[in-house]
This record gives C-alpha cells, sequence and structure tokens, in this order.
C-alpha cells in the first residue's frame, strides 16, 4: 500500500465528529422537543436559527462528555454553541466565495468511513439515521459541510505556515528532557572460564579460582587481548581479544550490564556467574545515547478496491467473512493476503514492513495503533479501499537525526497550523457582518398527558 504523507484532519476524524450529530440526544438528559424557531443571529445576509443552534449545542455537549469535561452553565452553553455556528456560517461563506466544491464521491467516501468506524454496514447506518429520525440528505449535507471546512482551511491557512531550521533547533532542545531515549551504549570484552554442565563443587570452585587470577592479572596491567586468546573458553576461543561490541546495552545479557555499570572505562569486574561459568568482563567503552526514540509497528494487510462490480458494503461483507476464516484457523493471514489482496504487498502475505509514526493515512494508523499485537480489525475504509490489518510486532528504536528533524516540523507545523487557523478565523469574524438579535433558548420539554406546569 502506498504510504502518503499524513494529513493534519482525515476524512475520517472529520465524519465522525459529524456521526457525533447523530447519537440519541437523550442519554444526555436534554430535551428533544422543540419550541417554534425564530432568528437569534445573522451571518452578513445568512440567518441563524434557534434550532440550528440547538443542534450545535448538541454536538457540543457530546464532544465535552466524551472527554470527561464538566459542562458549562446552560446559558454559556448556548453561547458558545451560537459563537461556533457563526464561524461555521462565516466560514461556508467564505468557501463559497472562492469557489471551493465538494463533490459526490467524496461525500460518499466521508458516508462510508462513518459507517466502517462504527462498524456497519451503509444500509445499518441509513436505518439507524431513519430511527433517529435524521433525513439522509441532512447527514450528507452536513457531512458536505464539513469536507467543504477542511478545504477551506488547508487553502487558506496551511500556506501561512512556515517552519525554519532554527524553530526546529528550539523545538528539540526544548523536548529533549522529556524526550524517551535510546539505551545507553557500551562495549565490552569477555574472558570466559567455562564451567561442565553436570560440574562437581571441587569444578566449580577450580572454575572461580582461575577466572579470579585472570581478572587480576587484567587489574595489574597485562593486556587483555592476549588473555582472552589464551585463556577464553567462548565460542570464538578469545579471537578479536574478546571485544564484543558496541552497542546498545538492552543487547547484552543484564548479568553483564549490572556487573559493569559500577566500572569506569578500562576497568575490569570481578568473575560474573552465569550458566555457562564465569565471565571477566572489561568495560572498554561507554556512551549515553542522545538519539531519541519511537515505537514501530509492524503490520500486515488485506485490501479489496471496490469497483463498479464489488461495492464497498460488499468489500466489507467479504472482508469480515475472511477475518472470521483466519479467527478460526480455516486459512492463515498470508494464504488469505496472497489469494485475495489488491495490494502490492499479497505476495508477501500483505506484510508492510516496520513502519514510524505517520508513515501511513491516518484513518489506517487509528484503526492501527489500537490493535495489540495478533489482533485483526475489523474491515475498515481508506482512500485506497477496503482493509482488514493485523499488528504482528512493535519495538521501540532510535530515531536518526534526520528523523528526529522530520518528526520535529511535522509536530511544529500542526501546532502552529491551529494558531495560524485561530488568527485567520478572527480575522474572517472581523471583516464578517454579525448581528444577534434574541438570545438561543432551549425549549421547554413536554409533559405527560394530565401534568400541570
Amino acid at each position: 500500500m502506498n504510504k502518503p504523507l499524513p494529513l493534519t484532519r482525515s476524512w475520517l476524524a472529520l465524519a465522525c465528529t459529524v456521526w457525533a450529530l447523530h447519537q440519541p440526544v437523550q442519554a444526555q438528559g436534554l430535551p428533544t422537543v422543540r419550541s417554534a424557531d425564530f432568528i437569534v443571529a445573522v451571518v452578513n445576509s445568512e440567518p441563524v436559527t434557534n434550532s440550528e443552534v440547538l443542534s450545535m449545542r448538541n454536538r457540543l455537549v457530546r464532544e465535552l462528555s466524551g472527554r470527561g469535561a464538566a459542562l458549562p452553565a446552560p446559558q454559556a452553553l448556548n453561547e458558545q454553541a451560537l459563537d461556533m455556528l457563526i464561524d461555521e456560517k462565516a466560514q461556508l461563506q467564505q468557501a463559497r466565495e472562492l469557489g471551493i466544491r465538494v463533490d459526490d464521491d467524496q461525500v460518499e467516501q466521508a458516508e462510508a468511513n462513518v459507517a466502517a468506524s462504527n462498524q456497519l454496514s451503509r444500509q445499518a447506518l441509513h436505518q439507524r439515521l431513519a430511527s433517529e429520525g435524521t433525513p439522509l440528505a441532512t447527514f450528507r449535507a452536513q457531512l458536505r459541510d464539513q469536507l467543504t471546512l477542511a478545504r477551506l482551511r488547508e487553502r487558506e491557512v496551511e500556506g501561512r505556515v512556515r517552519i525554519s531550521d532554527q524553530d526546529i533547533d528550539a523545538y528539540l532542545k526544548e523536548q529533549a528532557q522529556d524526550a524517551p531515549r535510546a539505551p545507553a551504549e557500551i562495549n565490552l570484552a569477555m574472558i570466559l572460564v567455562a564451567v561442565p554442565e553436570n560440574a562437581t563443587e571441587a569444578e566449580v570452585r577450580a572454575a572461580q579460582t582461575k577466572a579470579q587470577d585472570i581478572a587480576q592479572r587484567a587489574r595489574r596491567g597485562e593486556d587483555f587481548a592476549e588473555l582472552a586468546k589464551t585463556h577464553s573458553q567462548a565460542f570464538d576461543k578469545g579471537a578479536n581479544g574478546g571485544v564484543m561490541g558496541l552497542r546498545s546495552t538492552d543487547r547484552y545479557p543484564e548479568l553483564f550490564v549490572q556487573a559493569v555499570s559500577p566500572l569506569r572505562v578500562q576497568d575490569v569486574s570481578d568473575p560474573v556467574r552465569s550458566g555457562a561459568g564465569f565471565h571477566v568482563l572489561k568495560l572498554l567503552e561507554a556512551r549515553q545515547s542522545s538519539a531519541m526514540t519511537v515505537v514501530q509497528t509492524r503490520a500486515r494487510h488485506i485490501l479489496l478496491r471496490p469497483t463498479a462490480q464489488l461495492s464497498r458494503d460488499e468489500a466489507s461483507a467479504r472482508l469480515r467473512t475472511l477475518r472470521q476464516d483466519i479467527l478460526t484457523g480455516r486459512t492463515s493471514f498470508a494464504r488469505a493476503a496472497q489469494e485475495v489482496s489488491q495490494d502490492g504487498s499479497a505476495s508477501q502475505g500483505g506484510d508492510l514492513g516496520w513502519t514510524s509514526p505517520g508513515q501511513f493515512v491516518p484513518e489506517f494508523e487509528q484503526v492501527m495503533n489500537r490493535l495489540q499485537p495478533g489482533q485483526i480489525s475489523d474491515p475498515l475504509v481508506s482512500r485506497f479501499g477496503v482493509h482488514i490489518l493485523e499488528v504482528t510486532e512493535r519495538r521501540r528504536v532510535a530515531v536518526g537525526e534526520k528523523e528526529q528533524r522530520d518528526m520535529a516540523r511535522a509536530a511544529l507545523r500542526e501546532q502552529r497550523l491551529d494558531e495560524a487557523f485561530e488568527r485567520w478565523l478572527e480575522d474572517l469574524r472581523g471583516r464578517a457582518y454579525i448581528e444577534r438579535r434574541e438570545p438561543p433558548q432551549l425549549p421547554e420539554p413536554s409533559l405527560p398527558p394530565g401534568s400541570q406546569r
């Protein structure tokens, strides 16, 4: 599968935001009966109605509740919803003036993402919307608006953000204290005095005494490399002077790391006992790696591309069946990928290799990041088609200087995009004619028959 650079706002995220508008309201304790509608504000020549504010208010309540945040007082919540709606209308008007359009295929893609992210077929999504009283045309119009807003922000804001090398240097310096670091690197030389598997106590004591003698001779200044060549019983017979090489501490036995941790460079340890015998270690080199680390993921996937003969729903259903076959052992993931997947990775059993954060499109990576090794996802929709994927391994690796700078640039850009968008939106508001009329109001809940107010 291709690995384009991540977008700042994915269609999946936008679609899920709109989907939140269509969850049942009653769970939040909000009234569902509307009073007579009226105009609460005007943005340029476009009215903002009370019912629109209530819809935005419900969206805001769900967003805050989903994050576990406390809700503002009712009137403050109404005003906040009105402000958000005014901003949205001003942006949509600007998009129309600039000729920004979202075609039907893009709305279809966003709708498919909503269905897949909620583990629904398109038909099931439509039925759910109907059961909640939301016309499909209204839902699609809201999807179109969200995609239009994303296009507008990309066009008007992204070009304003510039990241210099000095910005990256300052960011990396600031992050240095808190960023996870690669393990320290050490270079050891070793002499092994072997102990047979069924050795007697006398043989063990003799091996220990020999190892202690070697350590003392090395401390008195005898050449460690020559001692290794003469006395080491390691598999390489002390070739190369017993030098094991510069590597991170997590690639050395923990026993060795603990033994040399109090030593200075060129010091020799006391003999260390392992299952193989007694080891005499010399610390040749030690340094703390300054590299940042990142978690990499190895995953594999199966991709079906919808066509005129295979709809997205049919592709999802086919992959759902295939996933069940893999889980029950009727076939293996690799074999299924080789037989079915319409991606270049099919010949490798769907294997995508080791990847760092940001290498896949967001709608794919978000699902991948939620999986544990060995888990297989439900079908998901991306701009490439419909997938199922399995995470096979994860690891933490050091990040090279170039990768560090690329990651810093991306993080700074995302941060500054938000700041630039707020400045741009403030300017757009300042140029718009905004008239606030009556304050928005909640409708009174209906009373059971026979009740008195």
